[in-house]
């Protein structure tokens, strides 16, 4: 069978080639023998007598003794030919060797990336196919409030397929990091694999953008007014929230320490400039709207939407802390005893190795509380590190703890990298997608330390990313924020359009 490589060539080149190697040798005997011909003539001293009528054979002249110019042409012509023709032949093998296909090996494809290339493309596409999930279920949200849950469904299963996708796409990612496979042939796999599954996750969600846009009526019928009025009332409740959570801020700040508040810090004044962000924008879509320009009522809208949808976010991450504090608080005295019970019982049994500082730290926990003075999910999180949870033991405190501080921790990390999503990179991403995967398995210690280094790392990745469009004048307030939070695609000098639910084909299908 003819390889494959070589049925791809064409012929017209392969002609080509004969053509000049035949010339070259043509070349060669000519340039020889014109080289030649002048010692076959140099020993003659003149022209060579033509014989007379009669003339015998014994009248012609002797040949002198030796080799003659004449013997050495052709041995030399054919020692030049030989050469040729052997380099010619060496030429043909290179070549073949170079594009042979035998079995067991596999074609060099230099196209295909190193790993680096490979590695940069899976982080990439992490994140794009994160930035897709968060953003599609932010438009889903007023979608369904606006229409309801059947005529929904269809779009919320894409976004369920996406999301299951992604975080496929991110455990692969988690135990590549950690070395896993070894071989260099399956980490390539494992790499397309990522890739892959952020490919599939996009596609679902680009399937149904169309759609989506359809049932919103974006198009024909300019933008439905229902909609527009989802988005301000939820603004209108927003803006109410957001004092209530200025107040609660500052009460935990008399009860607690300035740690218990510090993963909220800032987040009331966040939630007020995305809120003045998304009014602006919500009355330009309605003026857009009246004026019947659809393409531009469609884009404000959309940006005033995400805006309003991560308001909710911040003001949401307030009222959480709060409540994880009380909850904390009250479970803080039952934590206490049962790891004092558990430390007892193991000094009794024989202490083992490492027992006296268990019994420091609880000790120090229990003064701490007894002051006043302590944050509670702190205290809870040294408490159940010290003293491991056993299922079925005491009262169960510790295990409903170690759940509390362990959720109270990836929902933290959640919130920050939702509203910075813009500038948070892949390694935070991955290490929240793990977190989530831990918690979900029930495995509050490890959850709670991975979605603290999620934290660490997307906190690192926005004060290194800065604040663009910091210095923009004349402009809607708010921008700075809705750029650094993803509502804006930062495609366009304009802060580009806004983002939209799809994959990385659609999202930003919608401009002014």
């Amino acid at each position: 069978m003819t390889s494959f490589l070589i049925r791809g060539r064409p012929r017209r080149a392969t002609a080509h080639i004969r053509v000049r190697v035949a010339h070259a040798l043509l070349g060669v005997l000519t340039g020889t023998v014109w080289l030649v011909l002048p010692l076959m003539t140099a020993e003659a001293p003149g022209p060579v007598p033509t014989a007379r009528a009669g003339t015998t054979a014994r009248a012609a002249p002797s040949r002198p003794e030796g080799t003659s110019a004449t013997d050495l042409v052709l041995p030399l012509i054919a020692g030049v030919a030989a050469l040729a023709l052997a380099g010619y032949g060496r030429l043909r093998s290179a070549r073949r060797a170079r594009t042979r296909t035998t079995p067991g090996t596999v074609p060099a494809r230099p196209s295909a990336p190193v790993p680096d290339d490979a590695e940069r493309q899976a982080r990439a596409a992490l994140r794009l196919a994160d930035d897709c999930v968060r953003t599609s279920a932010e438009e889903l949200s007023f979608v369904r409030e606006r229409f309801g849950a059947r005529p929904t469904e269809r779009f919320a299963q894409a976004l369920r397929a996406a999301e299951t996708e992604s975080a496929a796409a991110f455990a692969l990612w988690r135990r590549y990091e950690r070395g896993a496979p070894r071989e260099a042939g399956a980490r390539r796999q494992a790499l397309a694999g990522v890739i892959g599954r952020c490919a599939e996750a996009g596609r679902r969600l680009d399937a149904e953008a169309e759609a989506l846009d359809r049932l919103r009526g974006f198009g024909a019928r300019g933008v439905d007014t229902a909609g527009l009025e989802v988005a301000e009332g939820r603004s209108r409740e927003l803006t109410a929230r957001v004092g209530a959570t200025q107040e609660t801020l500052a009460e935990l700040r008399e009860r607690y320490p300035a740690s218990a508040t510090e993963s909220v810090a800032g987040y009331a004044e966040q939630a007020g400039d995305r809120l003045l962000f998304a009014t602006a924008r919500l009355d330009e879509a309605r003026q857009a709207a009246g004026a019947g320009d659809t393409g531009r009522a469609v884009c404000r809208l959309r940006a005033g939407e995400g805006a309003v949808a991560q308001a909710g976010v911040l003001v949401g991450g307030v009222e959480r802390l709060a409540a994880r504090l009380a909850e904390a608080a009250v479970l803080v005295p039952d934590a206490l005893a049962d790891a004092e019970t558990e430390a007892a019982a193991a000094r009794q049994g024989g202490a083992r190795p490492g027992q006296a500082p268990v019994e420091r730290v609880l000790a120090a926990a229990r003064e701490e509380w007894a002051a006043g003075r302590g944050d509670p999910l702190d205290l809870l999180r040294r408490i159940t590190r010290t003293a491991e949870p056993v299922p079925g033991a005491g009262s169960g405190a510790l295990e409903r703890a170690a759940l509390l501080v362990a959720g109270c921790s990836v929902a933290g990390a959640e919130e920050y990298v939702a509203v910075h999503r813009a500038a948070v990179g892949t390694a935070a991403r991955a290490r929240l997608a793990e977190a989530v995967r831990e918690l979900g398995a029930g495995h509050a210690g490890r959850a709670d330390a991975v979605a603290g280094e999620a934290r660490q790392l997307a906190e690192l990745d926005v004060r290194t990313h800065g604040t663009p469009y910091a210095d923009a004048e004349g402009d809607t307030a708010g921008l700075p924020g809705a750029v650094l939070g993803g509502i804006l695609l930062a495609e366009d000098p304009d802060a580009g359009p806004p983002a939209s639910y799809g994959g990385p084909y659609t999202r930003s299908r919608h401009r002014a």
